[in-house]
């Protein structure tokens, strides 16, 4: 039996890569992904490293609004942004850490 689960668990893994997504706490949907790229896909990121920079990239765009007026600095000092590891499935489908599914596109 432990040889037949390790072949399953051996053959999932082949079709699915791990990465990272940048999520936000919602009130009325709990957490969920915020970072799409220009085609409606959630982006994974390859590394935790890649996701914590896209992060401090757009903190540092935040400050550089407040700096320029264009953002109050409340709004400017917060980060809400948190990285999940996830599993991206051969045919589609992502899952976060805890098996929840979601995308590949954004809603």
């Amino acid at each position: 039996m432990c040889a037949l689960w390790k072949a399953m668990s051996d053959l999932n893994q082949q079709n699915q890569r791990n990465g990272c997504c940048i999520d936000i706490n919602t009130l009325c949907q709990g957490p969920v992904p915020i970072v799409s790229d220009g085609e409606g896909k959630y982006v994974v990121f390859e590394t935790e490293l890649a996701a914590q920079c896209e992060i401090v990239d757009n903190a540092m765009t935040r400050l550089q609004q407040f700096l320029d007026g264009k953002r109050d600095f409340a709004d400017a000092i917060t980060v809400e942004e948190y990285v999940i590891p996830v599993s991206v499935h051969s045919d589609g489908p992502i899952t976060d850490e805890v098996g929840n599914p979601f995308g590949p596109f954004a809603a």
